[in-house]
């Protein structure tokens, strides 16, 4: 059974998607793949689960979120908009000239960026940073860090990995964003993550692998992931290009936008899912 919050939360996720489809066609470039099928689990954070203020985005006390796979700027910038951190209108300036909204997130640009990624597999190391602080301080604010899965190749994460559960950040939940495809094709003939979950477990994290567009099974496991004593990860089976039939499972969008045909089939099939 699908909860009346799950269905509200899914709504969100689609007018994510419909935005990061206009930005990207606007701008003739950008990742929309990625940003497509991270869209359920940035709604549910931004709209449910994080603590956060856009009218006052320095808020000592907020949740943090970290997008380690930073080219998915697009969907992390359509959950700021719509939750107030600027104006839905700037969305369409995506990678234009003078805009703030880059390609990748900046910090000090965008309200609401915690911090500037894009450079694969730093982002974990900053969240950890960012998690530290916080235990250090006595604070009791989460620490979210999105993490893609071709990203998890790069050896920094794992430094980072074990000094998480080294120092026992249990205010920490990372995020992997399992589509199985990466911008040369499929993770497991690239370079194999698996066994990905086993790898996570063995490191002393707590994980849970779950359907990533399900967003039942999304807060499910976030409610779990805070009752543990040590840092948490959930691995979210998804599928690059989520909410647009011809990009699902197409390694070929995870770095170019939609031409005008295609661009007004996306936009009809995420019409009809608002």
């Amino acid at each position: 059974m699908v909860t009346e919050k799950a269905i509200e939360l899914k709504k969100k996720a689609n007018k994510l998607r419909y935005h990061v489809v206009e930005m990207t066609t606007a701008a003739g470039s950008g990742h929309p793949g990625g940003s497509l099928s991270a869209a359920d689990l940035v709604s549910t954070l931004y709209f449910e689960v994080m603590n956060h203020d856009p009218k006052n985005p320095g808020w000592e006390d907020r949740d943090r979120f970290v997008l380690s796979k930073g080219h998915v700027a697009p969907v992390l910038y359509s959950a700021l908009a719509e939750c107030g951190y600027f104006p839905v209108e700037d969305l369409i300036t995506l990678r234009k000239l003078g805009s703030k909204l880059q390609g990748h997130p900046v910090r000090g640009k965008v309200p609401g960026v915690e911090m500037s990624t894009g450079s694969l597999g730093q982002g974990l190391s900053m969240a950890c940073g960012i998690a530290l602080a916080g235990k250090l301080d006595k604070k009791d604010y989460w620490t979210y860090c999105l993490l893609g899965d071709g990203e998890m190749q790069s050896g920094q994460n794992w430094e980072a990995i074990m000094f998480a559960a080294q120092q026992k950040l249990d205010h920490l939940i990372a995020f992997v964003d399992r589509n199985r495809l990466q911008i040369e094709g499929d993770t497991e003939i690239v370079v194999g993550l698996e066994p990905l979950t086993e790898k996570w477990l063995a490191f002393g994290w707590d994980v849970y692998e779950i359907d990533g567009h399900n967003i039942d099974h999304i807060l499910g496991a976030i409610r779990n992931a805070k009752t543990t004593d040590s840092p948490s990860v959930i691995v979210m089976r998804t599928v690059k290009g989520k909410g647009v039939s011809f990009m699902e499972n197409n390694a070929g969008f995870h770095g170019r936008s939609c031409k005008p045909d295609e661009y007004e089939q996306a936009m009809k099939e995420l019409k009809e899912a608002l």
